[in-house]
C-alpha cells in the first residue's frame, strides 16, 4: 500500500487552488479597474490564512508538531465547533465506533450529549450499571476517573467510559440541588437492554415503558397489546429514553395514527429531504393514549411524543424533553479515518423543530411523590378482632403467603402514588376512558 503524506496533499491542493484563483483574478482585472471581493477571493484569503497559521505553529510552537498532527487537531476543532454531534475521528476512534455499533462491549448503560458546552447525561438506561449506581438525567459529568471533561468530545468521553466488563470507573458529577459534586463509582458490564416493559394498572390500563428504541420495540409493543385484550387505555412511558432507531419511532407512531405526516427531515442536500407518512393498515386510532416524557427523553422519544401531540392523538404529560433532533452520518475519508457530520434536522408534522427546543408537554408535571394524609384508625366492633389479629401478626413477624407477594406485571395504587407524573397520567387516562364511553 502506498501512503501519501498529508502535508504533500494539503499544500499541493492549496497550490492548485491558489493558482486557479490568481488566474481568475487576473482575467477579471482586465475588465475592471477595481477588483471587487467575491467568493473566490474570499476563499483564497481564508485558505492562505489557514496555511500561514499552520506554518507558524509548525515553526514556533513550544512543542514540536508535524503538519499531520496540526491538521488533525484543526479538523477536530472544526467539526466540534459545527455542533455538539459532529466530530472528526482518527483510525482508532473510528474502529471504536464500529465496535460500539456492531459489537459487544462493556459499558455503563448511559446516554450522553453536549448541553451548553457541558458533557450531560441524557438518561441512564433502565437496569444498567449506571442506573443501579444512581446516575440521573441532566447530571453534568465533570470528570471521568481523573480526566476533566471540559473541552472533551462526546466520542472521547464514550471511549473512556467504555471498557472491559467488571472493571471499575469513577464519575464526578454535578447535580442540580446538590451543594457539591458527587463521586459515583460504577462497575462496567455487558449492556443487555430489555426495551419494552408491559404492566397493568386497575386491569383496564396498559402501561408500556420503552427504555430505548432498538429493533424490537414495535413488535414487542404489538405483542403486549395483543396479550391484554381488555385494555381501555394506554400509558406510554418514554421518560429517560435516550432514543435509538428512527424506523422504530416511526413504527410506534404509525400504530396509533392512520394518516398524515409522522416526521420529516430536511438538509442542504436534496436527497436528505424526506417525509415519513402514516399508513392506514392496522392503526389503533380509538384507544385513549397518554405519553410520559421528561428531560431525559431525547431523539426518537421526542419524535414519538411530538408527532402524537401534533396529530392530536395523545396527551403528553411530564417535563420538557432534551432537544436532540438532528441527523448524523459517518463518512469514511481514508486511512481508517472518518467524520461524523450532521446532515439534516428532524421536523414534526406542524413544521416545528426538536433540535435545542424539545417537546413541551400538554400538561407539565414535576417528578415527585404524592404525600397522603396519615390514615386515622377507624374500627367498628365487628372489625376489631380481625384488626387486632393483623396487628399481632405484624408484631410477631408472620410471613406473608405467596399470594401477597407483589406481582411484577401489576402497578399497585401505592406505586402509582409514589410517582406524581404517573398518577397524573392515570387520572387523565381515566377521564379520557369515561369520555370515550359516550
Amino acid at each position: 500500500m502506498i501512503k501519501i503524506d498529508k502535508k504533500t496533499i494539503f499544500f499541493g491542493f492549496l497550490s492548485a487552488v491558489t493558482a486557479s484563483m490568481v488566474m481568475v483574478s487576473s482575467a477579471k482585472a482586465d475588465n475592471f479597474y477595481i477588483a471587487k471581493p467575491n467568493n473566490e477571493t474570499s476563499k483564497l484569503q481564508a485558505y492562505l490564512k489557514f496555511t500561514k497559521i499552520v506554518s507558524l505553529i509548525e515553526e514556533q510552537y513550544v512543542d514540536e508538531l508535524n503538519t499531520s498532527d496540526i491538521i488533525d487537531k484543526a479538523l477536530k476543532g472544526l467539526l466540534s465547533n459545527l455542533d455538539a454531534h459532529s466530530s472528526f475521528m482518527d483510525a482508532k476512534e473510528s474502529k471504536e465506533l464500529e465496535v460500539q455499533t456492531n459489537g459487544e462491549f462493556g459499558g455503563l448503560g448511559i446516554s450522553v450529549g453536549m448541553k451548553d458546552g457541558a458533557l450531560t447525561v441524557i438518561a441512564p438506561i433502565e437496569g444498567t450499571p449506571a442506573d443501579r449506581a444512581g446516575m440521573k438525567a441532566n447530571d453534568i459529568i465533570l470528570k471521568i476517573n481523573d480526566e476533566a471533561t471540559i473541552g472533551m468530545t462526546i466520542d472521547k468521553a464514550v471511549s473512556l467510559m467504555r471498557g472491559k466488563p467488571g472493571t471499575p470507573i469513577t464519575l464526578t458529577v454535578i447535580r442540580k440541588g446538590e451543594m457539591k459534586p458527587l463521586v459515583i463509582k460504577i462497575v462496567r458490564d455487558i449492556i443487555e437492554i430489555q426495551s419494552v416493559y408491559a404492566k397493568t394498572i386497575d386491569d383496564d390500563i396498559l402501561y408500556l415503558r420503552i427504555t430505548s428504541f432498538d429493533q424490537k420495540v414495535v413488535s414487542s409493543m404489538k405483542k403486549a397489546i395483543k396479550e391484554h385484550p381488555k385494555t381501555k387505555g394506554i400509558i406510554l412511558d418514554l421518560r429517560n429514553n435516550p432514543g435509538g432507531l428512527l424506523n422504530q419511532a416511526i413504527g410506534v407512531v404509525d400504530m396509533f395514527v392512520d394518516h398524515g405526516i409522522i416526521v420529516s427531515q430536511k438538509g442542504r442536500v436534496a436527497s436528505e429531504n424526506i417525509i415519513y407518512n402514516a399508513r392506514r393498515r392496522g392503526s389503533d386510532t380509538k384507544t385513549p393514549l397518554v405519553v410520559l416524557v421528561n428531560d431525559g427523553s431525547a431523539s426518537a422519544s421526542e419524535i414519538v411524543s411530538g408527532s402524537l401531540q401534533d396529530n392530536k392523538r395523545a396527551i403528553i404529560v411530564g417535563q420538557k424533553t432534551f432537544g436532540k433532533g438532528s441527523v448524523q452520518v459517518v463518512m469514511p475519508i481514508g486511512n481508517g479515518e472518518s467524520i461524523r457530520l450532521t446532515i439534516a434536522r428532524y421536523y414534526l408534522p406542524s413544521g416545528r423543530t426538536i433540535q435545542a427546543v424539545g417537546v413541551t408537554p400538554d400538561i407539565e408535571v414535576p417528578y415527585g411523590e404524592i404525600k397522603k394524609a396519615e390514615e386515622i384508625i377507624s374500627i367498628k366492633e365487628k372489625d376489631l378482632r380481625k384488626h387486632l389479629q393483623s396487628e399481632l401478626e405484624k408484631v410477631n413477624g408472620v410471613k406473608k403467603s405467596k399470594k401477597d407477594k407483589k406481582n411484577k406485571k401489576i402497578i399497585t395504587g401505592e406505586q402509582v402514588y409514589k410517582d406524581l407524573q404517573l398518577k397524573s397520567a392515570v387520572d387523565i387516562l381515566k377521564a379520557l376512558i369515561i369520555s370515550n364511553r359516550k
